[in-house]
């Protein structure tokens, strides 16, 4: 048996998969720079995370090989990152790799100097040259040779590349107009795949604030193609291979144009994101479809994704055995033997499960071109009969996977992925009038609270095994107040709304650039590293800065509270000028913008908490499509003291008849006369 390398002490799952590697890694953190300038060598940085496929395959290749390790340890100080725990790093060295390359991913490889100046990068590399990519034992004993005979040529590389990092503009301050939200729809229309939805070619993943921008944009301007493109997108995932029709969820991309064949790999983010995408979906359309879908990844989340605390894990791998999907996939035979011939062979038509297979020889199970209805008449069944015996099917087949060997879990607990899903299951309670929904989301907030905030307030990243570590980014807070925000609106716990104003205030301490404006990614208070970024890019997550933005915008409205409103226009308008250049690019920060522009519904609910009439007018107020709008309740008597103490102006809301629940909508600075029926109250949501 191996002897175990320092990773072996490390709480990360992805650290932990190279602790039996012959490569003497460090985590990160002074000890190995410390080496490394003793030593004078320099250091080699891998960064990864646990379910990242190419990252298992160079550990396979490369980090398992004794000639590898043997060139690593003997000539480099090698240190292990879990990008998940540490972006900060991550997100720095990434930089640096699109400088050198013009382009990055991970498993992400970095050389650098003891002083953390990088001077090479690149992704993955195979051992020995192949594909024309060159070998890592090829670059390794390169960089050997130059660091003993010709280190002043490293030195300039890492010298340029350092001061170059310091003048990348982090903002471009500007005026936006509304022209900004055209130009990112037309560059979506423009990019938009008419045949199969998503936007751009192969590989497509499924960026949900960008689907989100189209309903929100469509819900402004009346530009059907907006919806449309959103629609079709929405229907194209839960129809491909990207989702997991027998045990659902969705997998991280697709590898290909119809959606068929995806990265098998599951994120908690992707699938919070993506539920709440769906629900929008439904508010926006009444479409059940979509709340269906919302439902399933809810039901996946609580199966799979939820620990005995009630926090929710991060990821689930796209390998099992070894083989990148193995666990997904069906042969003819195999599904016939849980379904019985006769089922089984319905089943197998219906998702696309033949001899030859879709996949390796074998099936993704998927809808791309099944048509439920006209399969349904020729086998003399109603759609809803045929769906109800296929949920059935689906189950039996569920149960069957569940006896395969399970891909890897990555069983650590983040608190900005734990913020979104908060976000998302609060949304579907009040969507989906489900209250099981909101004991998840209030479950996990809990757990945020007692087991990754310290006594003196301090937010923190990670918790695994007991041990809560990393002090929190922006993206923590900025992620967990949102979640917060729609606790509130879901539940009307005073308790959310006070604790989301306490995170901002100190997020704003914390993370605001007094110089340029803006949030920092890392805290005030974080380590001292090469550059302290500041994000605004939405990709496969929305920027901390971008979400920050739009929860200041809610919480002014709910709060009166011009010091967040002030900020969240300082936000808008420093990166306004970057923003302009691709607005599609950052579609999360459009939502802000879109709500600053407004008109902003404030509706306020004034009644007895239990009251049946208060529950129909809150039911009404749920199902609605109001994006740009804030709801808060008012409790009739004593009930509503902690809520005016926080926003002393509900006060004036009152209960009109008796104690019946009465509704009030402002907007445009206007308020419209108090509603006490719902029929008249419709008429006001329109």
């Amino acid at each position: 048996m191996r002897q175990p390398n320092r990773l072996i002490h490390e709480k990360s799952p992805y650290l932990l998969q190279h602790a039996y590697n012959p490569v003497d890694w460090y985590p990160w953190g002074i000890d190995a720079f410390k080496k490394a300038l003793m030593e004078d060598k320099p250091v080699f940085l891998s960064i990864g995370y646990s379910t990242c496929h190419w990252c298992h395959v160079m550990e396979r290749e490369s980090f398992e090989d004794e000639e590898v390790a043997d060139l690593l340890n003997k000539h480099f100080v090698a240190i292990k990152v879990d990008r998940e725990e540490r972006p900060d790093v991550d997100q720095i060295y990434m930089t640096a790799c699109q400088a050198m390359t013009g382009q990055g991913g991970w498993p992400l490889t970095i050389i650098m100097t003891p002083e953390k100046k990088p001077f090479f990068a690149g992704t993955y590399f195979p051992k020995r040259s192949k594909w024309g990519r060159p070998g890592l034992m090829e670059i390794l004993t390169e960089i050997v040779k130059l660091w003993e005979t010709d280190r002043e040529q490293l030195l300039t590389i890492s010298k340029r590349l350092y001061e170059f990092m310091q003048t990348i503009p982090q903002s471009k301050k500007g005026d936006l107009t509304e022209e900004v939200l055209e130009k990112a729809y037309r560059e979506f229309l423009g990019r938009f795949d008419s045949e199969y939805g998503g936007f751009g070619p192969a590989p497509k993943f499924p960026t949900p604030h960008n689907l989100i921008f189209l309903l929100r944009y469509w819900k402004r301007t009346g530009e059907e193609k907006a919806l449309f493109m959103a629609e079709k997108t929405l229907e194209a995932m839960a129809r491909g291979g990207i989702y997991d029709h027998v045990g659902y969820g969705f997998h991280r991309y697709s590898t290909d144009r119809e959606w068929l064949v995806p990265h098998f790999e599951k994120m908690l983010y992707d699938n919070a994101l993506l539920a709440y995408t769906y629900l929008e979906a439904y508010q926006a359309t009444k479409k059940e479809k979509y709340a269906r879908i919302a439902r399933e990844v809810f039901t996946y989340v609580k199966r799979k994704m939820t620990s005995p605390e009630r926090g929710f894990y991060s990821a689930e791998d796209a390998d099992s055995e070894g083989v990148e999907g193995k666990y997904y996939v069906w042969t003819p035979d195999e599904v016939k033997k849980v379904l019985g011939p006769e089922e089984g062979e319905l089943f197998c038509r219906v998702y696309d499960i033949t001899p030859e297979g879709n996949f390796e020889g074998k099936n993704i199970p998927n809808l791309i071109h099944t048509d439920i209805e006209l399969v349904a008449q020729e086998i003399g069944k109603s759609a809803a009969e045929l769906t109800e015996s296929l949920d059935r099917m689906r189950q039996k087949l569920y149960h069957e996977r569940e006896k395969r060997v399970l891909p890897l879990k990555d069983d650590k607990i983040l608190t900005s992925w734990n913020g979104l899903m908060i976000a998302a299951l609060a949304k579907g309670a009040r969507v989906l009038q489900d209250q099981e929904l909101l004991n998840m989301a209030h479950n996990a907030a809990e757990f945020i609270f007692s087991k990754l905030r310290r006594a003196d307030g301090r937010l923190i990243a990670r918790y695994r095994e007991g041990e809560a570590a990393v002090l929190a980014y922006l993206d923590d807070y900025a992620f967990l107040i949102w979640g917060l925000i729609e606790l509130y609106e879901a539940s009307f716990e005073v308790w959310y709304l006070k604790l989301a104003v306490e995170l901002t205030r100190e997020m704003l301490k914390l993370f605001w650039d007094e110089k340029h404006g803006g949030l920092f990614f890392t805290g005030a208070d974080g380590e001292e590293l090469i550059t302290r970024p500041k994000e605004i890019y939405d990709g496969a997550l929305p920027s901390g800065n971008s979400v920050a933005a739009l929860n200041l915008l809610r919480l002014s409205r709910m709060l009166g509270e011009e010091d967040f409103l002030q900020k969240a226009v300082e936000i808008l308008s420093t990166f306004a000028g970057k923003v302009s250049e691709i607005p599609s690019a950052h579609s999360f920060y459009l939502l802000a913008y879109l709500f600053y522009l407004g008109p902003v519904k404030e509706i306020v609910v004034a009644g007895e908490p239990d009251g049946e009439d208060t529950r129909a007018m809150i039911e009404k107020i749920n199902l609605a499509y109001l994006p740009n709008s804030v709801v808060l309740f008012h409790p009739i008597g004593d009930a509503g003291q902690e809520i005016r103490e926080i926003i002393p102006h509900i006060a004036d809301k009152k209960s009109l008849i008796g104690e019946r629940a009465t509704v009030y909508v402002c907007e445009n600075f206007s308020c419209k006369a108090p509603v006490v029926e719902v029929e008249m109250l419709e008429e006001y949501l329109m």
